[in-house]
């Protein structure tokens, strides 16, 4: 009867111990700490607006990306959306060429043209913040390779939900 009671105990302890939910420490990603550091990746954006801007809400831009750290950088992908006030003016997702963008170490690079920016509330629409000069970066993800030579190897980094106020940024409207 002893065995019985101690086993009833034993098992009641065993069960309460494991049946309490463990709480895990909340994970830091990069972009999480990029975004604490109030680290800017994006130096400045240029936006090409067309006639046809005016009908498709489609436009072209390219930015400059610096890299703050001393090892270089290739960015194979990113997606974003822009806005003033947590409201989206633009959305876009591209994948560079191979190797990618190729940002060095401490250095600054522009992206190249990215065409097919979706204006997403309209171009006509959204001209009034042209004079503002700034657009938010309201999230972006990238995908990186850090640690790269010339583009090549190095290790995978997903940046996600990157956040930037007040990147400058100049719009030039095309009338051919």
């Amino acid at each position: 009867m002893a065995q019985a009671f101690f086993f009833s105990i034993f098992a009641l302890l065993f069960a309460a111990v494991f049946a309490v939910p463990t709480v895990q420490p909340r994970q830091f990603s990069p972009g999480d700490i990029i975004n604490a550091l109030g680290i800017g990746l994006v130096t400045d954006i240029h936006a090409f607006i067309t006639p046809d801007s005016l009908t498709n809400n489609l436009i072209s831009i390219n930015f400059d990306v610096k890299n703050p750290l001393p090892i270089e950088l290739t960015i194979k992908k990113i997606s974003s959306s822009a806005g003033l006030n947590d409201t989206e003016f633009a959305r876009f997702e591209h994948t560079f060429p191979s190797p990618g963008l190729v940002v060095g170490p401490l250095a600054t690079k522009n992206s190249g043209t990215i065409d097919n920016v979706l204006v997403t509330q309209g171009v006509a629409n959204s001209l009034d913040i042209i004079p503002l000069g700034v657009l938010d970066l309201l999230d972006t993800d990238a995908d990186i390779q850090a640690a790269t030579i010339l583009g090549h190897l190095g290790f995978p980094v997903a940046l996600d939900n990157l956040e930037q106020d007040d990147v400058p940024t100049t719009y030039n409207l095309t009338l051919a």
